[in-house]
């Protein structure tokens, strides 16, 4: 029986690559598979958010497009990686903290496993939730998140009796590279709760038999 290690497709230079922007700048390739994060429209301060955004011109100032992809990577340093950190300060309402409402978008997510993608790993967060998948052919990642947004968003506000925006308009993907970059992902989701200080009622955590037979601690 192959592993994932086998089955997972990785980041292929020879395979043509569609860049696009939406508030941050996207990488996709056809057949690939992404580390996908995003939050809810409170989770960040609006005072954090202009901060990043005056660093982020001032950086965009200074490299100018097209990129390659070692700039790709400094921006995701420089940017992404500080947003998941003030995330996991826990700020904002945290609406995914109630068990039924992380129900709602696990259920989701699974609801579209198979046909639209293959789901291997999520954590729901209080605030935000990491996805690692593979899209099947035909379905690009704005239209599997869009869906995703727009179907949770109407049920929790239903379940919270509340309105207006739910998630942030943004989100934040990375390509897998390769079998090391898979297992820092896994091993980074896996994690991500106790990095935020997490009790175990916090958080739902699923993977997929794939990902739990992975060799990867943490």
């Amino acid at each position: 029986m192959r592993n994932l290690y086998q089955t997972m497709r990785y980041f292929n230079d020879w395979v043509e690559t569609r860049r696009s922007e939406n508030q941050v700048p996207h990488l996709e390739q056809e057949g690939g598979s992404y580390f996908i994060t995003f939050r809810l429209a409170d989770s960040l301060p609006q005072e954090l958010l202009h901060r990043i955004e005056r660093d982020r011109e001032i950086w965009l100032s200074n490299h100018p497009k097209p990129w390659c992809d070692e700039v790709f990577e400094e921006y995701h340093r420089k940017f992404s990686m500080k947003i998941e950190e003030w995330l996991d300060a826990g700020m904002g309402a945290c609406s995914l903290r109630p068990v039924e409402a992380r129900g709602i978008v696990e259920a989701s997510l699974l609801y579209g496993a198979e046909e639209r993608y293959d789901l291997h790993s999520v954590v729901v967060m209080p605030n935000h939730l990491h996805v690692l998948l593979t899209p099947n052919s035909g379905w690009t990642l704005a239209r599997i998140v869009g869906d995703w947004k727009r179907h949770t968003a109407r049920q929790i506000n239903e379940l919270n009796h509340t309105g207006g925006a739910f998630w942030a308009r943004s989100y934040y993907d990375r390509l897998i590279r390769d079998p090391e970059h898979l297992e820092r992902v896994v091993s980074y989701i896996r994690r991500n709760p106790e990095k935020a200080k997490l009790g175990g009622s916090e958080f739902s955590l699923w993977e997929s038999e794939g990902v739990k037979a992975l060799p990867v601690r943490g």
